[in-house]
């Protein structure tokens, strides 16, 4: 970690596009709220998007994936890279426009009209250019080759939406389907990269006695090229026995990972166990996706625990850390209701992904169910973060 090298500024009463993190944490947490209200709408309700081009479905888990989980991702990296290169990161005019793309990208689909579904299009493509030539400038200007690896990853995810849209204007047959499938599989790839370089860290500082977690050699330089082998055997070669043996190897090897990251305090620490649980659901999600070689079940139940479970808990968790952080306030300190936003969400995940395989007659009222509580989650978390986005930091820091 390098300090940032900051100009002294004055510091604004309104700090929204002081740091990449604020926009776009607020921006996703908002979108996340209203997405799966709509989806809820449609899904549960049958209520009529009013989306041109694409089904309910299809506009449903490209938001989530392409639209949420993107922001996320964009307010880290563009918060993270300043601090790993010690340069600014973009802020101010060019923070806003950034966000703004992403926004429109958001917003124009639900207009219901081909044309500006197309306008939709290029803004999306636009802004994923963008935040990649944004993540790219600081660490090519102090050659931080080593974090090219994350600048990859984010091209791919550019080609994966690309795909997806080739896929909508009837120009690549299966596009819509690759480009989904190769987003949470490129997102699981960067989030197990961040959580390899984050988590162990913020345990051994957060439980509040010494220890020392250990790390396998052979997991991390294995577990992306498997990971890499899955996402081409699962989404383009569809090779079911090749899927499951791989997905159970992952299984396998992160749950050694996670192993060796375990101590008790965690549990007393809920920016602690929320990264931990939500880890534990991608274990859960490539088991289930070994064991349904033999069609059990929905295969939108591994889905699921890769999406809602890994995803959701893990993005939420760091969202509400790293806010704090780095505005100045006590992360030992977070605000009492986390714990029950974490807890709720949590159930959720259990709802959407584990009582399905035991209740599938109740599937309708579980999804309801599930959908409802990760409303009610984003929703409280947002009444307690919202000013602490527009706000300045509590330390009088710039950023």
């Amino acid at each position: 970690m390098q300090q940032p090298i900051l100009n002294p500024q004055p510091i604004k009463k309104f700090a929204l596009f002081e740091l990449g993190f604020r926009p776009f944490f607020l921006l996703a947490s908002l979108f996340s709220i209203i997405a799966t209200s709509l989806w809820m709408a449609n899904y549960t309700f049958g209520w009529i998007l009013p989306v041109s081009n694409i089904t309910p479905i299809a506009w449903h888990g490209h938001e989530m994936v392409f639209g949420y989980t993107t922001a996320i991702i964009a307010g880290f990296l563009l918060t993270a890279v300043r601090n790993w290169t010690g340069v600014q990161t973009i802020q101010n005019l060019p923070l806003l426009l950034l966000a703004s793309t992403w926004l429109l990208a958001r917003i124009l689909p639900l207009l219901n009209s081909p044309i500006l579904f197309a306008w939709a299009a290029l803004f999306d493509i636009v802004f994923f250019i963008g935040l990649t030539l944004a993540v790219l400038q600081p660490i090519v200007k102090v050659k931080q080759w080593r974090q090219l690896l994350i600048v990859s990853i984010l091209v791919m995810l550019t080609i994966a939406n690309v795909l997806y849209y080739l896929g909508v204007f009837h120009i690549a047959n299966q596009g819509v389907s690759w480009g989904l499938f190769s987003g949470v599989y490129l997102t699981m790839a960067l989030i197990f990269i961040l959580a390899r370089r984050v988590m162990p860290f913020f345990i051994e500082r957060g439980v509040g006695y010494q220890v020392q977690l250990k790390n396998g050699s052979f997991v991390d330089s294995s577990n992306l090229f498997l990971l890499a082998a899955l996402w081409i055997a699962d989404v383009f070669l569809k090779h079911a026995l090749l899927t499951a043996l791989l997905s159970l190897i992952l299984a396998v090897l992160h749950g050694f990972r996670l192993s060796g990251w375990y101590t008790k305090g965690i549990w007393k620490k809920p920016l602690l166990w929320v990264l931990f649980v939500g880890y534990s659901f991608f274990i859960l999600g490539f088991a289930l996706k070994a064991l349904n070689f033999f069609a059990l079940f929905s295969t939108s139940i591994p889905l699921h625990a890769f999406t809602y479970g890994g995803i959701g808990m893990m993005t939420l968790g760091m969202i509400a850390r790293i806010s704090l952080g780095h505005t100045g306030r006590n992360i030992n300190e977070p605000p009492n209701t986390l714990k029950w936003i974490f807890i709720g969400l949590f159930l959720g995940a259990i709802i959407r992904v584990i009582m399905p395989l035991f209740l599938p007659s109740a599937y309708l009222h579980l999804m309801a169910t599930a959908q409802l509580l990760w409303i009610v989650a984003f929703t409280v978390f947002l009444a307690h973060y919202f000013m602490i986005f527009i706000s300045p930091r509590a330390d009088g820091q710039p950023g």
